[in-house]
């Protein structure tokens, strides 16, 4: 998928666990490709909300505040380029579109209101084949409150206070199915949209991502990266472990069949 014109925004369609801050943080570091980052998301606008010093909602009529942190996303997702970028999970979705319904109202669908409010949008679907390996490290994330640490070791996200991850066969399965409808959820917004992603794969990214990020930056028709530039601030959690509980999920999942 390429371009003949530069692009005025880029959504990053993921799911949980697909490498998507691994993502955000190769455009980011490219200095021409904005600053993603997941600025809509259940009970998360509150944050931005104080970060960006938006008055209180409470004293602005809806369409007035929505606008308000719209136009502070955009801002926000540029970061010192003219690209604005979102990560931007399926569950949240319908509450973006509700956001600005409330500023554009009226428009016939997702894919009008998206444009109205962040221009021309290279869309981008962020997906992992191995949507077991994906539950595994998903159940992980949760049961350790790990989510995110630095190649040096240092913790960069922590959710809730450390504790042993414990192989639950349910819980994974459960959280297997929940990523395989979100992402199954994509495909069919896309389709129904007429919207053709430009595809990108958590393997693929994880082992070249120079090549990955180039993709995305010849398709927004900005300059590629050189060589060597590319910066990450996140570390793969996965080790020994996850690869256990993949195999004996396997085995027992073909137990139950």
């Amino acid at each position: 998928m390429g371009s003949n014109k530069i692009m005025e925004s880029y959504i990053i369609c993921s799911t949980p666990r697909t490498g998507s801050t691994l993502l955000c943080d190769l455009l980011a570091s490219t200095g021409v490709a904005g600053d993603p980052d997941s600025f809509f998301m259940h009970d998360v606008d509150p944050v931005w909300a104080r970060r960006w010093r938006l008055p209180a909602r409470d004293g602005l009529r809806e369409a007035e505040y929505c606008a308000a942190y719209l136009r502070a996303a955009i801002t926000a997702g540029r970061g010192a380029t003219p690209i604005m970028g979102l990560r931007l999970m399926r569950e949240n979705l319908d509450d973006l579109s509700a956001m600005i319904d409330t500023v554009y109202p009226g428009l016939p669908s997702d894919r009008d209101r998206l444009q109205a409010a962040f221009g021309e949008i290279l869309y981008i679907h962020l997906t992992r084949e191995d949507k077991l390996a994906q539950a595994v490290s998903l159940v992980r994330a949760e049961q350790s409150g790990l989510w995110h640490m630095a190649p040096d070791g240092t913790e960069l996200e922590r959710m809730a206070p450390p504790r042993e991850p414990e192989y639950d066969f349910h819980r994974i399965g459960a959280k297997l199915a929940e990523l395989e409808r979100f992402d199954a959820g994509w495909r069919s917004w896309f389709e129904d949209q007429g919207i053709v992603p430009l595809k990108v794969g958590y393997e693929p990214l994880s082992e070249t991502p120079a090549e990955a990020v180039g993709r995305i930056c010849r398709s927004l028709g900005v300059p590629e990266p050189e060589a060597g530039s590319l910066k990450a601030n996140v570390a793969k959690l996965s080790d020994a472990t996850n690869a256990e509980w993949v195999r004996r999920y396997r085995a027992e999942a073909d137990l139950v069949t």
